[in-house]
C-alpha cells in the first residue's frame, strides 16, 4: 500500500457538495483529502442531499456533515473572519451553484458558505461538473470568468460523452495543496526534463533506460503546490495542471529545451531527465533475431552545457554513479547551483538516496522520491 504524505497536516478544508452526480466521488475525494492529513469538513446542499445521503459524507469526513445553516452559524465559523477553515472546495460544482456564487446569492449552504469565504478573501478552489451544453452556456462561462478574476482557483472539467466530467481526485488535491500553502514559488517560472529518452535502433527497437521519469514529475508537482508555473518536458505520464510538453528523442528534447527556455524567462532549470548520450545509428528493417550486430553509436551534445551558456537563473542538475561526488564538483564549478548524485538502482525506483551538494555543503536524503523532490526544494528556496 502507498504511504501518503501529509501534506497538509493541520489544515482544515471545507468540501462542499452541490446536486450533481458526480457528488457520488466525493466519499473517495473526502477519504484522500484525510489521507494527507487535512480536517475535512463536509456541507451539502439541499440538492446534493437527494444524490448521495449526508450519513456516507458524515462517515467519509469523521465529522457531522452541515446540511442546513442554523443558529451555530457554521458558515462563519469555518469560513468568517478568523475562520477555523484554510481552503473551501466546491466539489462538484453545479451550474446553478456556480452562477449563484457570482452574482453573490447565497440561498443554500454551500453558497452562503461561498459568500462567507469570498468576503474574507480565504482560497477557493472549484471543480465543476454538468453536461457540457450547461458548462457551454454563456451565463456560465462569464461567470467562472467573473470568479476567476477574484482569485478563486477553477479545477476544470475534462469534456467526454457530451459531459463536463468531475477533475481527478489528484488534480483537485494538487490544487488544494497549492492553495493552502504560502506559495513561495509565485510568480517564478520553472522549467524540467524528466523522464528517459529513446533514441530508434531498428523499425522495432530503441535505447533507452530504466528511468521512470518519477523524480522529474514529483519536482515539477511541489514546484506547483509551492505556486510555480511549472512547464515539464518528458515522455512519460501527462501531469496536471502543468504545462507538457511531449518529447521521445534527446534530439528533441533538446530542441523542445532551448526553444522553451528562449520563449520565456524561467527561474529555475531542473535537468533530471536521463538523457540519451550517444545515438544509435539506425538498422533499416528489423535486426534479424540470432545474429550478431555491430552497433555505431555516435555521442550526442550535452543540453545542460548549451543551457549554462546563456541561463541565469538556478540549474539543478543529476549526476549518476559511484563517482558522482567528484562530478558534482566539477558541475558546481561550471555554474550549477545544486547537484543531486544517486546510485544507479535508484533510477526506476520508488524512492532511493540522494546527495545534495551545493558550493559550501552538501547533505544526504533519503525517502519517497516526493520527499527528495521537497528536499530539493528546501535547498532551492
Amino acid at each position: 500500500m502507498k504511504d501518503f504524505m501529509q501534506t497538509l497536516e493541520g489544515k482544515t478544508v471545507v468540501l462542499a457538495v452541490t446536486g450533481s452526480i458526480a457528488a457520488v466521488e466525493d466519499i473517495k475525494l473526502a477519504r484522500a483529502l484525510r489521507r494527507k492529513g487535512v480536517v475535512v469538513q463536509g456541507v451539502m446542499s439541499e440538492a446534493a442531499c437527494g444524490i448521495i445521503s449526508p450519513d456516507s459524507l458524515t462517515y467519509a469526513c469523521g465529522r457531522s456533515a452541515v446540511t442546513k445553516i442554523t443558529g451555530m452559524v457554521e458558515h462563519v465559523a469555518f469560513c468568517g473572519i478568523n475562520g477555523i477553515a484554510d481552503v473551501l472546495l466546491i466539489a462538484p460544482a453545479t451550474a446553478n451553484t456556480i452562477c449563484k456564487i457570482a452574482a453573490g446569492i447565497d440561498d443554500t449552504p454551500v453558497t452562503t458558505f461561498a459568500t462567507t469565504a469570498i468576503g474574507r478573501g480565504m482560497p477557493v478552489v472549484i471543480a465543476p461538473a454538468m453536461h457540457e451544453s450547461m458548462y457551454r452556456h454563456p451565463a456560465v462561462s462569464d461567470s467562472i470568468k467573473k470568479l476567476k478574476s477574484w482569485g478563486i482557483v477553477f479545477v476544470d472539467p475534462y469534456i467526454s460523452e457530451n459531459k463536463a466530467k468531475f477533475a481527478s481526485n489528484e488534480e483537485i488535491i494538487l490544487a488544494v495543496e497549492r492553495e493552502a500553502g504560502d506559495k513561495p514559488l509565485s510568480g517564478r517560472k520553472v522549467l524540467v526534463t524528466a523522464g528517459p529518452c529513446r533514441e530508434k535502433l531498428d523499425d522495432v527497437r530503441v535505447l533507452t533506460t530504466r528511468s521512470s521519469g518519477r523524480i522529474g514529475a514529483e519536482i515539477s508537482l511541489e514546484a506547483y503546490r509551492l505556486g510555480a508555473d511549472v512547464t515539464i518536458i518528458h515522455s512519460t505520464k501527462k501531469l496536471p495542471l502543468v504545462r507538457n510538453i511531449a518529447t521521445e528523442t534527446a534530439g528533441e528534447m533538446r530542441e523542445a529545451t532551448l526553444k522553451t527556455l528562449k520563449e520565456s524567462d524561467f527561474d529555475y532549470y531542473i535537468s533530471a531527465a536521463a538523457i540519451s548520450d550517444y545515438k544509435p545509428e539506425v538498422y533499416d528493417g528489423k535486426i534479424p533475431s540470432q545474429k550478431d550486430v555491430l552497433v555505431k553509436l555516435t555521442p550526442l551534445p550535452k543540453i545542460l552545457d548549451e543551457v549554462l551558456e546563456t541561463f541565469r537563473g538556478k540549474v539543478v542538475s543529476f549526476k549518476l554513479g559511484r563517482d558522482s561526488g567528484k562530478l558534482a564538483e566539477g558541475m558546481l564549478e561550471k555554474g550549477v547551483f545544486l547537484v543531486a548524485s544517486n546510485m544507479p538502482e535508484t533510477m526506476g525506483a520508488e524512492s532511493g538516496t540522494y546527495i545534495l551538494h551545493k558550493k559550501n555543503s552538501a547533505r544526504t536524503v533519503s525517502g519517497s522520491k516526493e520527499e527528495v523532490a521537497k528536499n530539493i526544494w528546501t535547498e532551492l528556496i
